[in-house]
């Protein structure tokens, strides 16, 4: 996958040996949404008190081995990340009322949050995450993968907004089809990888 500057993103998986990498990026963007460090949609959920905390969570998660985060990188610096896992993983997304009330068979696969770099937006960094999510889940063994993105056509600009979990538009790209609707603007979104 080409970068802005013409190069190739490189993936790798959050580990401990790719810690640092994330911490940075998370840092330099103001623990992303204030401080959640990605761990929004793990059992334990955010700290809403504390970046501090969450940061110690993430990581706690990160060295027991039970972190499925693919880390995007354009040279030597991390740009951006997908977050995957089982349901069992994930189980805190969004709209979980609305879910769970029109919810079918469980899927074997979600796809949490992206998140994307400040000044690398619009380069093809989520692309490229879910591109190497994709790809890992079929070395797990594939199965149901649910996506959670927000709708962007036929709404308004979103000034200041970012989508934390992608535009329906990039899952669409990648063969996901509309499930159901469990928010104004977000749909559950599925596809079955071999």
């Amino acid at each position: 996958m080409s970068n802005e500057t013409g190069g190739a993103f490189r993936t790798a998986p959050l580990s401990g040996d790719t810690w640092a990498d994330f911490a940075a990026l998370v840092e330099a963007n103001n623990g992303v949404w204030g401080g959640c460090w990605c761990m929004g949609f793990h059992p334990e959920g955010l700290d809403g008190t504390s970046a501090e905390r969450n940061r110690d969570a993430k990581h706690a998660l990160v060295r027991t081995g039970s972190v499925h985060q693919i880390l995007v990188y354009d040279g030597d610096d991390c740009v951006g990340w997908c977050q995957f896992g089982r349901p069992v993983e994930l189980p805190n997304i969004q709209n979980r009322k609305k879910y769970a009330a029109s919810a079918g068979d469980p899927p074997d696969w979600r796809i949490g949050c992206i998140f994307t770099g400040k000044g690398r937006r619009q380069a093809g960094v989520a692309r490229a995450a879910v591109r190497a999510v994709l790809d890992a889940i079929r070395n797990q063994g594939g199965g149901v993968v649910e996506a959670y993105p927000e709708q962007v056509d036929g709404r308004g600009p979103q000034r200041g907004a970012y989508f934390h979990t992608g535009p329906e538009t990039l899952f669409a790209d990648f063969g996901f089809e509309r499930d159901r609707k469990i928010a104004k603007w977000r749909w559950v979104m599925r596809r079955e990888l071999d």
